[in-house]
């Protein structure tokens, strides 16, 4: 069983050249936008750009299974203006179309946010019903929803609403969950020390499962527990101990999925990367 440790990269210069990038600072896992994430849409990708995509993670040695790219910042899918969140859900198609020419398999997705607040659990429904909406539009293709750290009105911050929304799901074996140790701690899971964690991952096993996770964003986190401040910061520094990382790094249910680096300065991300690693 490998560890798959990568990180966010940008597609600026072509899709295809994220493989290339991930190579110069030794990353086994990749994360990146399938097209421009402040629009809703882009024209279709081109049969030379999914070909050469393809060609190159054959020619870096990389699989599917290492990828896991992010959607769009746009996209609500429990926004109460209907109009929105039609475009929001014909966006994600858009997004997981482009991603099934390329022949990934994920897709990773923020659920929303809502602008009542004591109508959550409806919003909680309705990202449900915008995932099942959208997925029987297209096969061989799952959506992974990644937890909130709570900020201002979004959802999906605690395991309990991750729960809801994938209990709530027709095609239960394709969806799944990434789950970013920034966000949380800055909601207020104490994950700052290696008993705080395995508290907080026996939790999320007893209610949702290690088999629905899918992906992990390793991140420290700027705000303090229970802030609510979505801001990342590398693994050097904030406020989670840095052996808590590599705590992760030498747990075996944390084996083969894309562990995946946001950290806040990206020059620092090849030697995270090599410290993670010796820790395999």
């Amino acid at each position: 069983m490998k560890k798959y440790i990568g990180s966010h990269f940008s597609s600026v210069g072509g899709l295809d050249t994220v493989f290339k990038k991930a190579k110069k600072i030794n990353a086994d896992a990749i994360s990146f936008f399938v097209k421009n994430p402040r629009r809703w849409f882009e024209n279709d990708i081109n049969y030379d750009t999914i070909k050469s995509f393809k060609n190159n993670l054959k020619k870096y040695n990389f699989k599917y299974s290492q990828i896991l790219p992010h959607a769009g910042y746009l996209i609500n899918l429990c926004n109460p203006i209907k109009k929105k969140l039609n475009l929001s859900k014909t966006s994600l198609l858009h997004e997981l179309i482009r991603c099934k020419n390329l022949g990934i398999k994920y897709l990773n997705i923020h659920p929303g946010n809502y602008l009542e607040k004591d109508n959550y659990k409806f919003c909680l429904k309705t990202v449900s019903n915008s995932i099942n909406e959208v997925l029987s539009q297209i096969d061989d293709i799952s959506i992974v929803i990644e937890n909130t750290s709570g900020h201002g009105t979004s959802i999906g911050y605690s395991f309990e609403h991750l729960y809801e929304i994938i209990n709530s799901i027709n095609h239960i074996s394709r969806v799944g969950i990434c789950i970013d140790t920034c966000h949380l701690f800055s909601y207020g899971y104490d994950i700052s020390t290696i008993e705080g964690i395995e508290k907080v991952f026996y939790r999320f096993n007893d209610l949702i499962g290690f088999n629905y996770l899918k992906g992990l964003h390793l991140n420290n986190s700027i705000g303090c527990l229970g802030s609510k401040i979505d801001r990342h910061e590398n693994l050097d520094f904030g406020l989670i101990k840095k052996s808590v990382f590599s705590f992760i790094i030498k747990n075996k249910k944390f084996n083969e999925i894309p562990i995946i680096l946001e950290t806040k300065k990206k020059e620092y991300r090849k030697n995270e990367i090599k410290w993670l690693k010796s820790f395999i």
